[in-house]
């Protein structure tokens, strides 16, 4: 048949499934399923990247939300944790680590003189030039076997996902 394909792992459970428990309609597992699956396959393919560099997700998080504020790459942490979704202590404890490493560093806010605001030093802005360029590149790389309107279905699909999924946030 012209539309048979080889079966994924996700098939194989889904087979599990309506093997013991006929009565329910499981195809969103299938689904689920393989966006799950996608999602930790292509974290992986991204931290090697990032190793490339000697940092890992977070670090690039940090960076790259840094990086694309704009000059002078500076942010309130408050921006900086809400952006990228993580409580202030895990912002804090991050912070200090890429402090140490020099990557980014605490100055004084000009609008109010009792907080501080985190900016990229040179050595940060240097690293997230060079790693987001090579992230790009991956990316175009993972992306590549799909044609121009397989990805621009793949897009509008998961427009319409996070459309649904980020109300409930």
């Amino acid at each position: 048949m012209p539309n048979e394909r080889p079966m994924d792992a996700v098939d194989a459970i889904v087979a599990q499934w309506r093997r013991e428990r006929p009565e329910l309609d499981v195809a969103p597992m299938a689904t689920i399923g393989r966006l799950k699956r996608c999602a930790a396959l292509l974290q992986r393919r991204l931290d090697a990247t990032f190793a490339e560099f000697g940092m890992g997700a977070w670090e690039f998080d940090v960076l790259a939300t840094l990086r694309r504020s704009g000059t002078p790459y500076c942010l309130a942490p408050t921006a900086l944790f809400s952006a990228m979704m993580i409580t202030s202590g895990t912002m804090t404890h991050r912070l200090q680590r890429l402090e140490a490493s020099a990557l980014v560093e605490r100055v004084p806010n000009p609008t109010d003189a009792r907080s501080l605001l985190v900016r990229l030093t040179p050595a940060g802005l240097e690293l997230i030039d060079r790693a987001v360029a090579a992230h790009v590149d991956n990316e175009h790389k993972i992306l590549s076997p799909l044609s121009p309107a397989e990805l621009a279905l793949l897009d509008t699909g998961l427009i319409k996902l996070l459309a649904v999924l980020e109300p409930a946030e």
